[in-house]
């Protein structure tokens, strides 16, 4: 008897992330525990575009679901990125946008995952950001402010990196 090995369905999705910055210019995290083991991790306010919904209208969903603030103005696409990661079958496409904000931090992530939302200097960026595509595009960003740019990833690990 011939075993076949079980196809894994790909995972595709889009995700749109905010760059919020306090009037000191510290840039707002939030502390994600998506496995529920206590391990969080630090990503921009942001999440997954679901189906039938714009880019923008999951931007202002998120950014209020995670961190209880409002969008007031979405400035620009500061950075795009695309992973294709053929080893663990997932496609992302991430769009991070400059945005500006009102109302105070007050969390209420409905899927239950965001345990923290705060500002920290632009510095501490690198250490608090575990995964090299989520990490890279910010940290060069929050340096120079240069907008506009696209990074493309051949996995999660940061291996393969084209810039543009």
């Amino acid at each position: 008897m011939r075993l076949r090995a079980r196809a894994v369905a790909r995972r595709e999705f889009v995700v749109a992330a905010a760059i919020l910055l306090d009037s000191y210019g510290r840039v707002l995290l939030v502390g994600n525990d998506w496995q529920g083991f206590g391990n969080v991790r630090y990503t921009l306010p942001g999440g997954v575009v679901e189906r039938g919904e714009s880019t923008l209208a999951a931007l202002v969903r998120e950014v209020k679901e995670e961190t209880g603030l409002a969008l007031t103005k979405i400035k620009y696409l500061a950075y795009a990125v695309h992973i294709e990661d053929v080893q663990r079958n997932d496609r992302a496409v991430s769009f991070a946008f400059a945005a500006a904000y009102a109302g105070l931090l007050n969390p209420r992530d409905p899927d239950g995952f965001i345990v923290e939302a705060r500002f920290f200097p632009v510095e501490e960026v690198e250490q608090l950001i575990p995964i090299a595509p989520l990490r890279e595009p910010l940290a060069n960003y929050l340096r120079d402010r240069q907008s506009g740019r696209f990074y493309s990833y051949a996995g999660w690990d940061g291996r393969g990196l084209e810039q543009v």
